[in-house]
């Protein structure tokens, strides 16, 4: 704990040592705001660690969460609005309050129960704010859409509002596809757009249905393309040749040998 500490002041010192007059006039200039995309560009990276199993990378990457966690409560500070101590004090007390089982006498028996009660409470805490809306509200607007979708629909289940089995999901699916296929036939584009994101919403549910991450699902069907276009680039290279000058039949042939030759790739 004592180094902990240590290198938490330490860390907090470079910090206000770079906001202070004659720090480093970039990070002077930041806001919150600034900061969004370098803070969701950092989240991924340690996403992307996590996928790859790499320890250090995650090491690295979650040192570069943590700075930006630090930075945003800096400026907080600077501005005199809050503080990483208001922060720390503000989570520690709702992990508390949230987890009755653990620091109250509340007794809970399966994993859904954990999952009720945090509703509950969450809810509770709504109503002492003089909070109202809907309980989907609070499912950040910024999240990729096939997460937020999945979000959206593990919120509603919680309340008994899903699909009984996976052939209501199924039939749904497909009548989404014959209402794309419909909207195309009235070269209808605003329809057309819809009707994708129905079909796309529908598919999330089949995943959450079989409990796969679908935007993992949809990172792999990249990266396999991914792999098999390099497949296609360095073949034609090989013969001396280039894409503009390849036919679609030629890529295609290439593709499907790609297909044979990587397997799962």
């Amino acid at each position: 704990m004592e180094k902990y500490l240590s290198e938490y002041k330490e860390l907090k010192n470079v910090l206000e040592k770079l906001l202070s007059p004659g720090g480093c006039p970039w990070d002077i200039e930041q806001t919150h705001a600034s900061l969004k995309h370098y803070l969701i560009e950092e989240t991924y990276e340690f996403l992307e660690a996590i996928d790859e199993n790499d320890s250090s990378k995650m090491e690295e990457e979650l040192g570069d969460l943590l700075f930006h966690v630090v930075f945003h409560a800096a400026i907080a500070e600077k501005n005199n609005s809050f503080s990483l101590a208001s922060v720390t004090e503000i989570i520690k007390n709702k992990m508390i309050r949230r987890h009755p089982h653990v620091f109250a006498d509340t007794t809970v028996n399966s994993v859904d129960d954990v999952w009720q009660n945090w509703d509950q409470i969450k809810t509770q805490e709504k109503k002492d704010k003089n909070e109202k809306g809907s309980l989907l509200n609070n499912i950040p607007r910024n999240l990729p859409a096939l997460l937020r979708a999945e979000k959206l629909q593990k919120r509603a289940s919680r309340v008994g509002f899903d699909w009984a089995n996976i052939a209501g999901v199924w039939d749904k699916i497909t009548e989404e596809i014959e209402e794309i296929k419909v909207a195309m036939e009235q070269n209808d584009v605003a329809s057309i757009k819809e009707e994708i994101g129905d079909a796309l919403f529908s598919l999330v549910n089949l995943a959450r249905k079989f409990e796969i991450d679908p935007e993992e699902a949809l990172q792999l069907s990249n990266k396999k393309f991914m792999n098999r276009f390099a497949y296609i680039e360095e073949s034609v290279q090989a013969k001396g040749s280039s894409l503009k000058e390849s036919s679609i039949d030629a890529m295609e042939a290439l593709w499907n040998e790609a297909k044979s030759a990587l397997k799962n790739n």
